[in-house]
């Protein structure tokens, strides 16, 4: 991680600015995973394949199938990120026999059930 400042390069976490803060950038270079790291996890949590899923994210209003997304899970859970802003489009944390999904960067996640 360093911090930004001259522009914004393009594993940036882009997000609601503080005024007078440094931008900070995330080095990603091979990070993170397509979004078929998620089909497992996910299915446990709908019971159908998602892999099929098309997700729109709230913030460029990019729409695409699910494994598009940038998936970081150097985490307890799983982040995905948009691939167009980086935006979170949604967060995956399994354990104890619960599933915690936050799915508020998206404005829907449509899944084929045929």
């Amino acid at each position: 991680m360093r911090a930004e400042g001259a522009g914004v390069g393009a594993g940036a976490v882009r997000g609601g600015a503080v005024p007078g803060a440094e931008a900070v950038v995330y080095e990603d270079a091979g990070a993170y995973q397509d979004g078929n790291a998620l089909a497992g996890p996910l299915s446990e949590v709908f019971g159908v394949d998602v892999t099929r899923a098309a997700v729109r994210c709230t913030a460029c209003g990019l729409a695409g199938p699910l494994p598009g997304l940038r998936v970081y899970a150097h985490a307890p859970g799983a982040v995905a990120r948009c691939p167009g802003c980086e935006h979170v489009v949604l967060r995956l944390v399994l354990g104890n026999g619960t599933a915690w999904l936050d799915l508020r960067g998206t404005v829907g996640l449509r899944v084929p059930l045929a």
